[in-house]
């Protein structure tokens, strides 16, 4: 099985699916790809994922701290990448 990390058919299509409708989404996204892609654990990749499953409002709340994670999201993992967000 492959990881994020060695699959680089994965990471294309990780960071395609960063590509958001809302700018500033797709400015945040694009930022901390960019810085930290190379160094994402399986469990970041997951979190990021599960992320971008939401609406691009819905993300962008999470991003900037308006909302919690809750429901399916609201995992250590989840929580932790948004910190990292955050401060991208």
């Amino acid at each position: 099985m492959h990881t994020h990390q060695s699959d680089p058919v994965k990471r294309a299509r990780l960071r395609w699916r960063a590509r958001r409708g809302l700018l500033e989404n797709d400015l945040i996204l694009t930022r901390f790809l960019d810085a930290h892609e190379d160094g994402l654990s399986d469990a970041e990749v997951d979190a990021l994922t599960r992320l971008l499953n939401l609406s691009d409002n819905d993300l962008m709340d999470l991003m900037l701290g308006r909302k919690e994670p809750d429901g399916d999201i609201d995992l250590p993992h989840v929580h932790a990448l948004l910190a990292r967000l955050r401060q991208a």
